[in-house]
């Protein structure tokens, strides 16, 4: 495997880093992570043992992906974002046995400083916003922003905000892409035309 090693990272024996991925300025990667292609580790991150991370994420300065977090293909974690693992931590009682899962679907975007409460799965190309508070599961393609966090409407693959209700049937395309999405009920999908 080939990929990039600051000298100040600290990558224990056993952890899986697929090839072009870049591991920065003080990261720590436990000894069974398994990190896939292109990803980058920016400074000062942490990733547990129990962590898959999927090829091309991206993990912003000061992020710490804790176990039981698993990161599909292509998703976005923001400076300073947090997972959690525990849902009711207490320092003087032995949790370690009660980790909640978290699932972070392909190409979601976890924006600066927001919170994602474990147990939770954010879905398909989701968009949380800088400094929310997610503490239930996020559908795909779905704007949340807040605390604790809500959802305010839809966004494309690439990233646009789309000109779609919250709930409803509707259709529209990305501004960008002009790919069509269509909304039944609180569901979204995409149609390539």
């Amino acid at each position: 495997m080939s990929f990039y090693q600051h000298e100040s990272a600290i990558i224990d024996d056993g952890a899986q880093i697929g090839d072009d991925s870049r591991v920065w300025h003080f990261v720590h990667v436990c000894g069974g992570a398994k990190i896939g292609k292109g990803v980058s580790l920016g400074q000062n991150v942490f990733v547990g043992n129990k962590v898959i991370i999927g090829d091309k994420c991206k993990i912003q300065n000061n992020v710490s992906v804790y176990d039981n977090v698993h990161l599909e293909e292509g998703v976005f974690c923001g400076p300073s974002m947090v997972f959690t693992n525990v849902y009711n931590p207490r320092s003087l009682i032995e949790r370690k046995d009660e980790y909640r899962d978290t699932l972070v679907r392909r190409g979601a975007t976890l924006g600066a400083n927001c919170t994602i409460v474990c147990g939770v799965t954010i879905g398909e190309h989701a968009f949380v916003g800088a400094g929310a508070v997610v503490n239930k599961d996020v559908a795909a393609y779905a704007m949340m922003v807040g605390v604790p966090a809500k959802q305010i409407g839809w966004m494309s693959e690439y990233g646009e905000k789309l000109d779609l209700p919250v709930t409803g049937n509707a259709e529209t395309l990305c501004p960008h892409t002009k790919d069509k999405y269509m909304l039944s009920g609180n569901k979204l999908k995409k149609f390539n035309l």
